[in-house]
């Protein structure tokens, strides 16, 4: 993913009346949908395009919203900016607007869920040179929404009210934005971004849009609301499934070598596998298309270990594998300090990074195995089933959202997959 936009303005501030008598008391992205917040399935969505630094608008309820982001995803790289009254999406947006650290940025709201290729939006954006490119949905048969129409050259000319139409292309709710050119407009403190933005520079040809083929729900409403619980709910592991077109990714520490809780393996002559991994390696290598490995390794950026000792434990790891009949294609590690670190579990950085150098990797089509909370949201923050295996955390909840299946080891995984 080599996107040039990587921060998103999410706009999370509004009341959501149209939903109190389905979601009471909850600002709408705080909804709870398939067992999550829906405001999780927008980050995560979003992260799988590149996205890495996020600015939240904040209104109504914010404190509901701070505390979420506060507890599930205390890694993730953010900036809370709150409404003290609201100013409207344009004002909301120009009021997050300092916090924007590039040139461009992306606009989203915590409500919808459109699963967009940014690569794509941002071609149309460069090649039109648009101060706002919109991404559009296609759709039939709809009477909630207003048209976009288009010029051949992909120039936005126009916006239709709401009314019947048979097909037509909606206005999707996400937004790539000059910040700078946007920044220079005389606006007032309290606007529309849709009104009186939108609208009026159409006919100027400030705008351009990127047809969108992705996944699209805007839980604003009850009946969307409830159509959400059963599209994002995700359909059981069916440990049948996995052929060599899945690819399987791996934690290290307790799950391939004997872990040194509250500490970290220092040198090859400190590493142990873990009783049957060997014999679970050679059956795993025969069944995924893709063995990947991904492991924090924070000793070296702390300076108890050097970049040396790293590679000659991976390399003679490697090479044991092999030696019993397994394969690994590839070892990803992170040595950064820094929590919020992109590449570092949880953040979902290195599972990108295995796609970016293995184009047939499909993450749906993946499956992580881990021993910590963090790798299970990392598998599912990058699209992934997960398994759990209890090594050093016996007592981990479950069923939890972030999991599939609980094993007690990757031994018994391997026999699983077998039964």
């Amino acid at each position: 993913m080599h996107t040039t936009t990587t921060e998103a303005i999410i706009l999370a501030g509004g009341l959501g009346t149209r939903l109190r008598s389905a979601v009471p008391d909850l600002p709408k992205c705080m909804a709870p949908v398939a067992g999550r917040p829906f405001l999780a399935y927008v980050i995560d969505s979003l992260r799988r395009e590149g996205i890495r630094r996020f600015i939240f608008s904040l209104g109504y309820r914010a404190e509901d919203i701070t505390a979420f982001l506060a507890s599930e995803f205390k890694t993730l790289d953010y900036t809370i900016v709150i409404e003290e009254e609201p100013l409207g999406t344009g004002g909301a947006i120009a009021l997050c607007l300092p916090q924007v650290k590039g040139a461009t940025v992306l606009i989203a709201n915590g409500d919808t869920l459109f699963r967009i290729d940014i690569l794509a939006m941002e071609a149309v954006h460069e090649a039109t040179g648009a101060e706002c490119t919109l991404a559009l949905k296609p759709m039939r048969d709809f009477d909630r929404y207003g048209v976009v129409t288009l010029s051949e050259n992909g120039s936005v000319t126009g916006f239709q009210e709401k009314r019947g139409y048979s097909e037509g292309l909606i206005n999707g709710g996400l937004y790539l934005l000059g910040k700078h050119q946007f920044s220079a407009r005389p606006f007032p403190e309290r606007f529309s971004f849709e009104k009186d933005f939108l609208e009026p520079v159409a006919t100027a040809g400030a705008l351009s849009g990127c047809i969108q083929e992705g996944y699209f729900i805007d839980i604003g409403i009850p009946e969307d609301f409830h159509n959400a619980q059963a599209d994002l709910q995700l359909p059981p592991l069916d440990l049948s499934a996995p052929d060599k077109s899945w690819t399987l990714f791996l934690d290290r520490d307790g799950v391939i070598n004997e872990e040194h809780v509250g500490t970290y393996i220092l040198h090859w002559g400190e590493f142990r596998f873990s009783e049957g991994v060997l014999d679970a390696m050679r059956i795993l290598g025969e069944r995924f298309g893709r063995i990947i490995i991904v492991t924090n390794q924070r000793g070296v950026g702390r300076g108890l270990m050097s970049a040396a000792d790293l590679e000659r434990i991976h390399t003679e790891m490697v090479r044991a594998i092999e030696d019993a009949g397994g394969r690994v294609d590839a070892v990803y590690f992170c040595t950064d300090t820094d929590p919020t670190s992109f590449n570092r579990k949880p953040n979902p950085g290195m599972a990108f990074q295995a796609a970016s150098h293995f184009p047939e990797i499909d993450l749906s089509r993946a499956i992580m195995v881990g021993n910590k909370p963090s790798d299970a949201r990392f598998g599912r923050a990058a699209g992934m089933h997960t398994v759990f295996v209890t090594t050093t955390n016996p007592g981990q909840p479950y069923p939890h959202p972030d999991i599939d299946l609980l094993l007690p080891s990757l031994p018994a995984f391997a026999r699983a997959l077998q039964s």
